[in-house]
């Protein structure tokens, strides 16, 4: 029979830690036939049956394996072996065969978390708490610029591995092989340490400093505002289409404010844009967000959504002149020979370029609005009528009389049916709507506007 001693408590002298060692020894007697556990509690109850029996035997062996276990863990025996929880007897042949005292020991365990507040928050979140971009304040612009802290990117610079305790790792911040030899893990000393975080910081102050590049865009009609500005090719589409053959032009840029209930008064940027291929096709469209370059995106992409053909005489001019009205703009539009150029508005100079106008004069009266002239410009122009068209509708030929031609007509259009035999009366006076500022000039009525202008006398 073999018997295995599980000690338990910490001998501070030999002979005291002996004797106190035989007081609180345990005798595990291993079966010499089955090999399973029996102890004291299970003698006592062998008058029982088999089934209460089993069931001690089970509660016995669970307590002596929870002691055996609290035992191992104190540090009172250290021992190579292993078991399980209802046989004991390989527990005990280690034992007798390792059987060693270890050394007295104590310790505390302190718990220790390692999470705090700035580990649940990201770097953006944290950020946002410093500059003190969170808030109804923020959102409604308030802060006064000057006062504004930057947003450094403190990731910058730093390197997989490098952390402040200034450990070595193969692999991560030191070299896995140096001079034909496998480096191990190791540390730098404290002047090594310093002069990197110096250096480090040094760094990101230089990037700081570094003025970005800014890409250079083409000019619109001022140096300081987006009207006339490129925003190029609209983005392709969702099935693949691409419209590199178009471009798109800044109208008008402009911040409008919302009166709501939560935010108060909610700041929102709205973009006009307008696009074009310069070949007859173009299309405007507003877009609104919160940021400026969202806002000339989504107007810009939409703008593709809703284009117009315009038609062009010769490719360079309109069909005719055009009166045309949008509530409060009116816009008059005459055709001009080749090589006038565009004497209009600069709103309009820019729609006529991408619609690919080069010759035209256009007097804009009333409400110079840039929503509302945008759309008097294209309701004009789509309800143009072309030659063909006025020769299907007259059953005509549509003759052009030019100077260097003299009395001899030019046909520009001819019916596909059958020509109407009878002219247009000459004796019935035209329905033309004519306006006063030329009325007066052809008579000879209007004036300078510097004529009544008083010159001081040198």
């Amino acid at each position: 029979m073999g018997k295995a001693l599980l000690l338990s408590g910490t001998p501070t002298r030999e002979g005291k830690g002996l004797r106190s060692v035989e007081q609180k020894v345990r005798l595990l007697a291993p079966d010499a036939q089955n090999g399973k556990c029996r102890s004291d509690a299970s003698e006592a109850v062998e008058p029982l049956g088999k089934g209460a029996r089993a069931r001690a035997a089970r509660m016995a062996a669970t307590r002596w394996s929870s002691r055996v276990l609290s035992t191992v863990l104190k540090g009172g025996i250290s021992f190579a072996g292993s078991g399980n929880s209802c046989q004991f007897a390989p527990l005990a042949r280690t034992l007798q065969a390792h059987c060693s005292f270890s050394a007295p020991c104590s310790f505390t365990i302190q718990q220790c978390r390692q999470s705090s507040f700035f580990n649940k928050l990201t770097a953006n979140d944290l950020w946002k708490g410093v500059l003190a971009e969170s808030g109804p304040g923020a959102r409604k612009g308030r802060g006064k610029r000057t006062k504004r802290k930057l947003k450094k990117d403190l990731n910058r610079g730093q390197s997989l591995g490098e952390g402040r305790s200034g450990f070595l790792w193969p692999g991560l911040n030191a070299p896995i092989v140096k001079s034909g030899t496998i480096q191990t893990i190791g540390k730098r000393d404290q002047a090594q340490m310093q002069e990197m975080q110096a250096e480090i910081i040094r760094q990101r102050d230089e990037w700081d400093k570094k003025r970005k590049a800014r890409v250079k865009r083409e000019r619109g009609w001022t140096g300081s505002s987006w009207g006339g500005v490129s925003l190029g090719a609209p983005d392709p589409g969702p099935n693949g289409e691409t419209y590199e053959d178009f471009d798109s032009r800044v109208i008008e840029l402009k911040n409008v404010f919302n009166m709501t209930a939560k935010e108060g008064r909610k700041k929102s940027v709205s973009a006009l844009v307008v696009v074009g291929n310069g070949n007859g096709a173009a299309g405007f469209a507003i877009g609104k967000a919160s940021e400026r370059t969202v806002a000339l995106r989504k107007a810009k992409n939409r703008a593709i959504h809703y284009l117009h053909y315009i038609e062009r005489y010769q490719d360079h001019t309109i069909y005719h002149d055009i009166s045309t009205t949008y509530r409060q703009t009116n816009i008059r539009m005459k055709k001009k020979n080749r090589g006038y150029g565009l004497h209009c508005h600069r709103a309009i100079i820019t729609i006529c370029k991408l619609i690919g106008i080069t010759d035209m004069y256009a007097k804009v009266s009333g409400s110079i609005n840039m929503l509302n002239l945008t759309r008097a410009l294209f309701l004009g122009l789509t309800s143009q009528e072309t030659h063909q068209e006025l020769a299907e509708k007259k059953q005509l030929h549509v003759v052009e009389f030019r100077e260097e031609c003299g009395p001899l007509p030019l046909v520009v259009a001819s019916p596909a049916g059958l020509v109407r035999k009878d002219g247009e009366p000459e004796d019935e006076v035209p329905d033309t709507k004519l306006d006063w500022n030329d009325v007066k000039a052809a008579q000879g009525m209007k004036r300078s506007v510097w004529a009544n202008v008083k010159r001081t006398v040198w």
